[in-house]
């Protein structure tokens, strides 16, 4: 779910260097004040082994730390709370030595025995982390992930400071792994006494600490005075503001009341914003490694048949879909975005062809059409974009219900497979590290399948899943060969249509006047939709 600012930004981060370069603090930065960022919906939870979308993404980054991180607005991997670390010639075996002296929220320091807890939990079955795929390359993966064993037989202890993760076979993505919120280090103690409340609750280790949470008001993240990294955070603080209809949060940043709002610009005042010189002076654009798509519940009927996914796949009018949201993205013909590696030039996929898709479902005995239900997360423009995916089925004699949900509801709803079909917008795919397996793993891989996992369409193909673990058992993840046999694993799951892959699209965040950073930090790659640790304001 994460995003890229540029193609060559890609090939370096690819490069896996064993020490990034590091961040230098923005001399221009001042320290202190707060900041008000809007949401329509909600927050679920902010457990990093659960959470796993839109709004809570950058908020369980602040609140928690990881062995890697990246450098800020980039997709450059650095060390984060391994100070060093070391790999194996056969790529098999990694040694870190962390950082001494860093503290949980709690007070108590973090150890080696924390790292192991935390990978254990969030591949235990019990946990139902929606991540746990992510994981599968470290040896005991399989045992605990079937309740064989409750412990990662490659998480090895070697003392207080230092972790040793042995892997069953090379994993090209496994510094990236862990880079990710899921595989943040948390306090055994706290989470024991939580329970199911972690999320919460949540400790951690990072630069904002949870001060307030109103369920359905507001969540105030407060600064970590005893924070690791020198320097930072700026902000003393951030308060989110849920309840805000897009639409309202816009009025009051133009008000000077809210400084981002976080379900982006309005489509409906996308123009209005744009055109204004002042307004436009405020808003960040950048790529974004992203697929929008309408996901098929293969384990339904009568979307088990092949001839109605297809048939679904031909009846979408891209195009139109496209300018719904102002021409901000472009058709899509596959699961991957154009400019991940492993994406297939050429490939067409199912071109729009309502009498094709007619035909399509005769031959699967549905001439007459059929009923089903849409998902789609309430915020527009994504109910706007559903209807007219409604329109395109309607014409061919498929009638669809659309259930217009919370965004924690339509989630829920796609990890109980109980959704026939689901927009993903809001909830669209943004890579969680620039590599092509992350399209696979969790959202169409056998791994994400299961209760609580991102693959709603439950699609598994064990052949196709080979095909990757083997795409990923290469050392260097930018071997022409391993991209080959990506973009033969995309080219394979499209002949099995789980998916309509509908567009790929561009990011913008519009800031208040006060705020101060890079632009690059207001697109982050990693952190959506701000990286909250390293903005600052000037007011």
């Amino acid at each position: 779910m994460k995003k890229l600012l540029c193609s060559s930004a890609l090939v370096l981060s690819l490069a896996l260097p064993v020490a990034a370069q590091d961040y230098t603090p923005d001399p221009n930065a001042t320290p202190g004040g707060m900041i008000t960022i809007t949401y329509k919906d909600d927050v679920a939870t902010l457990d990093p082994a659960i959470g796993y979308d839109w709004q809570n993404w950058s908020m369980i980054k602040s609140l928690f730390d990881g062995l890697m991180d990246y450098v800020p607005g980039t997709t450059e991997l650095r060390p984060g709370l391994a100070e060093s670390y070391e790999v194996s010639e056969d790529g098999t075996v990694f040694t870190f030595a962390l950082r001494q002296g860093v503290t949980f929220h709690n007070g108590r320091e973090m150890t080696a025995e924390d790292v192991k807890y935390s990978l254990d939990r969030v591949t235990l079955p019990e946990t139902q982390s929606p991540g746990a795929g992510f994981f599968a390359s470290i040896q005991g993966f399989d045992e605990i992930s079937t309740g064989a064993a409750d412990t990662l037989s490659g998480v090895e202890v070697v003392d207080p400071q230092t972790v040793r993760i042995t892997l069953s076979r090379p994993d090209a993505t496994f510094l990236h792994v862990m880079a990710l919120n899921f595989a943040s280090v948390v306090p055994r103690e706290a989470v024991e006494e939580a329970g199911a409340d972690f999320g919460k609750v949540p400790v951690g280790t990072g630069a904002f600490r949870l001060a307030d949470w109103v369920i359905g008001q507001r969540l105030v993240l407060e600064k970590n005075e005893g924070y690791w990294r020198d320097g930072v955070p700026y902000l003393d603080g951030i308060t989110f503001e849920v309840g805000q209809e897009p639409v309202v949060a816009l009025l009051r940043l133009q008000q000077g009341e809210v400084d981002v709002p976080g379900d982006g610009i309005p489509p409906a005042k996308f123009q209005e914003v744009m055109n204004d010189p002042d307004q436009a002076a405020r808003v960040v654009e950048g790529g974004q490694l992203h697929t929008g798509y309408i996901t098929l519940n293969v384990g339904m009927e009568p979307f088990d048949q092949l001839a109605v996914r297809e048939a679904v796949n031909m009846a979408i009018n891209k195009d139109r879909i496209v300018q719904v949201i102002n021409g901000r993205a472009v058709p899509a013909t596959q699961p991957l975005p154009p400019s991940m590696p492993g994406y297939t030039q050429g490939f067409d996929g199912f071109a729009y062809d309502p009498e094709g898709a007619k035909a399509k479902l005769a031959e699967a005995g549905l001439a007459d059409g059929f009923t089903t239900q849409l998902y789609v997360m309430n915020t527009d423009p994504n109910p706007r974009i559903a209807q007219a995916i409604q329109q395109d089925l309607s014409a061919i004699g498929v009638e669809v219900e659309i259930r217009s949900l919370a965004q924690a509801n339509v989630i829920e709803a796609g990890g109980a497979g109980e959704a026939p079909m689901i927009w993903s917008g809001g909830m669209a795919w943004i890579a969680d590290f620039p590599d092509p397996s992350n399209f696979y793993g969790p959202i169409l891989g056998c791994a994400g399948a299961g209760d609580g996992g991102w693959n709603w369409s439950r699609f598994c193909d064990e052949g196709i899943d080979a095909m990757a673990t083997e795409a990923d058992s290469f050392t260097d993840p930018t071997a022409p060969e391993r991209l080959e046999l990506w973009s033969q694993v995309y080219q394979q799951v499209m002949a099995q249509a789980p998916w309509v892959p509908v567009f790929n699209e561009q990011r913008y965040t519009m800031k208040s006047a006060r705020m101060g950073g890079d632009d690059a930090l207001y697109v982050d790659p990693v952190s959506i939709p701000v990286n909250y640790d390293y903005v600052y304001v000037t007011e």
